[in-house]
């Protein structure tokens, strides 16, 4: 999937510049016209489609309609100028690589609806842990999965969004940003999100990228669905990662479903005991009929893993036509770094990015 970006700009040499760098660097992302002059860029936003129009601030579109699907963004002199008759705005004279990512984080603002069809295409494998109930190590398994693919060469973020969910407990590595800093830029809509991104993010010695834990627990708190699936959009439209990997709060609502719209594949982690397996088999009943009306197919993206599991206590449940990925046992006595060091080798892992 390309960009359609449209760039006008009265001078031709910067222009001929800025889409010779584009072109050799970027050439799979973008769809590029060029445009010395507004009217030929005016007729061109129909026709062509164009998601973008990046102008010069020479010119002025206050009488002109811009198309719905299009969005117009300011070249400026300056990259201290955030916006420029009410549309965002990009400083000309910077790195192309930075440029590119403002791009994209305008681009993502009006992609918030994406549908996974849309943005399928792409590299970047999203998946989504669930714990089905309390104590199984949804956590865990979610964060020994990031461990997995990036210790196999996968560029791999965890992005724990559980309301009280703890980062932290899994990675570290030093930086003076969380997850909080994230969320204010989300929620003023302030430009160079993806720069922020990039910025926050931290990187823990097993190969892992991440953002610490808010400061304020309440600031998770403020992240609405929107929010996170801008978030999750952005992160995609950017290309910067293989697998991104999602700790998240169990929902079967719709709000939660549009989450798990997003997703390659969700898995619910249960540990084997009577009352997981009666929650695990309702909350898969409840999933089928929610589809039967809905269309929202992240049933057959399903899979089910074990954590936690006991000879004496545990059993998988039978008759399901949901795969099951494997499971690991109990670890008693053993630190959160040891159980990690015992699941992240797992192979059951695998199959999540080969669908």
């Amino acid at each position: 999937m390309k960009i359609k970006l449209a760039i006008l700009e009265k001078d031709s040499v910067y222009l001929n510049r800025l889409v010779a760098a584009f072109n050799v660097k970027y050439a799979d992302a973008f769809e590029i016209y060029s445009f010395t002059e507004k009217q030929n860029a005016v007729s061109a936003l129909d026709e062509r489609k164009i998601d973008i129009l990046l102008s010069s601030d020479n010119f002025d579109f206050e009488n002109e309609a811009i198309p719905k699907r299009c969005t117009l963004a300011y070249l400026v002199d300056s990259t201290d100028i955030e916006s420029y008759n009410e549309h965002r705005a990009i400083g000309k004279f910077q790195r192309i690589d930075l440029i590119y990512k403002q791009i994209l984080s305008i681009y993502s603002e009006n992609a918030k609806n994406i549908s996974l069809a849309v943005l399928g295409d792409d590299k970047t494998k999203v998946i989504s842990f669930q714990s089905v109930s309390g104590g199984c190590g949804g956590s865990t398994m979610a964060a020994a999965c990031a461990i997995h693919f990036a210790a196999a060469g996968k560029k791999t973020l965890y992005l724990n969004l559980e309301k009280f969910g703890v980062s932290d407990s899994f990675f570290a590595a030093e930086g003076q940003f969380d997850l909080s800093d994230i969320i204010f830029y989300l929620k003023s809509k302030k430009s160079n999100l993806a720069l922020k991104l990039e910025s926050c993010v931290k990187q823990d010695p097993r190969g892992v990228f991440f953002y610490s834990d808010c400061k304020v627990a309440l600031d998770k708190m403020e992240l609405g669905t929107d929010d996170i699936l801008l978030l999750i959009t952005e992160l995609k439209l950017t290309g910067t990662y293989d697998v991104i990997v999602l700790d998240l709060d169990f929902s079967l609502a719709k709000d939660g479903m549009s989450i798990l719209n997003r997703s390659n594949a969700v898995v619910w982690v249960g540990d084997g005991s009577k009352i997981s397996n009666l929650k695990l088999f309702r909350k898969i009943e409840m999933l089928k009929i929610m589809e039967e009306n809905v269309e929202m197919p992240v049933y057959k993206r399903l899979s089910i893993a074990y954590n936690k599991f006991s000879n004496k206590t545990s059993e998988m449940l039978e008759g399901l036509d949901v795969r099951v990925l494997g499971g690991a046992q109990r670890f008693e006595h053993a630190t959160t770094e040891m159980i990690l060091g015992q699941l992240a080798p797992m192979g059951m892992f695998d199959p999540l990015i080969q669908q």
